[in-house]
């Protein structure tokens, strides 16, 4: 019985690692180098133009939406899960 609150944090610990597994794995990202291309595939998302080399996303009253040479539109949504954050620079 001494070995029972050892037991119990062993298998709190091991379903929170399980519970925590589904999130673990991101929508896969797909760029598109038109907005169209991009609306058409995710038509209930929002589009945003992602920043490749910077890491963070533009929305479309942003100074910077679909600008530059290194960045694609997308949906907001498979952006999101991949890790990438939201520019506060710019907004108009």
């Amino acid at each position: 019985m001494r070995n029972f609150p050892r037991c119990t944090a062993g298998l709190l610990t091991l379903l929170m690692v399980a519970g925590g597994a589904n999130r673990a794995f991101a929508t896969p990202l797909t760029p598109f180098r038109y907005e169209a291309q991009a609306q058409r595939h995710c038509p209930a998302d929002t589009v945003v133009w992602l920043d490749f080399r910077k890491g963070i996303y533009y929305a479309k009253r942003q100074k910077r939406y679909g600008q530059g040479s290194n960045g694609s539109f997308a949906c907001l949504e498979e952006v999101r899960s991949n890790g990438y954050r939201r520019s506060l620079l710019g907004v108009r």
